[in-house]
């Protein structure tokens, strides 16, 4: 007694019909993701089935057209060349044409002019010069504030050194001072 398949006739043939629809999909993405890389899909794509797998005819122009489209590329390099012909032999001719007037003079300054500048710029200077001159003021100041500091920081640190334990105060204000005073030679 033959043995019965698991699977029905029908089941098989919808089976095959279902994988070849899918075959046919991914043949399509494959031609796309070609078509996106620059590739021709013909040559690189394996032949699907049914389809034709010689290249097609390349087209060909005939002599008629190939005279048509000379003799109206002729015309257009002539018009082009008479265009520069006359703009050359326009610049010739503004060449040998008679020079234009003379330009016109230009204005000069009068000397009141020049001394109303000349006095405003003074001024600006000035006002320029004395605004420099207050900060060097204040910086000889700082200087004579800084020639004080090494005494003033002894006297704190000695304050500071009093308010710790005698022991401790008595060992550290002297180096301190010492530290703190500038050595006079």
């Amino acid at each position: 007694m033959p043995r019965k398949s698991k699977f029905d006739h029908s089941v098989l043939e919808a089976a095959l019909t279902g994988l070849e629809a899918q075959r046919q999909r991914i043949v399509e993405q494959l031609a796309q993701v070609r078509r996106m890389l620059g590739q021709a899909t013909r040559e690189n794509a394996p032949a699907a089935a049914g389809q034709d797998t010689a290249k097609p005819r390349r087209r060909r122009m005939g002599a008629a057209a190939r005279k048509r489209i000379a003799e109206a590329q002729r015309k257009r390099w002539a018009a082009f060349h008479s265009q520069q012909a006359s703009a050359s032999a326009q610049k010739a001719a503004a060449k040998n044409a008679p020079e234009p007037k003379a330009p016109r003079r230009k204005h000069k300054m009068s000397a009141a002019g020049r001394k109303a500048i000349a006095d405003a710029a003074k001024r600006r200077w000035a006002e320029f010069r004395k605004k420099a001159e207050k900060p060097a003021a204040k910086k000889a100041a700082t200087k004579k504030i800084a020639a004080k500091a090494p005494a003033q920081a002894a006297k704190k640190a000695v304050k500071k050194a009093a308010g710790k334990r005698p022991q401790q105060a008595a060992a550290k204000a002297p180096e301190q001072a010492v530290a703190a005073e500038p050595a006079k030679d």
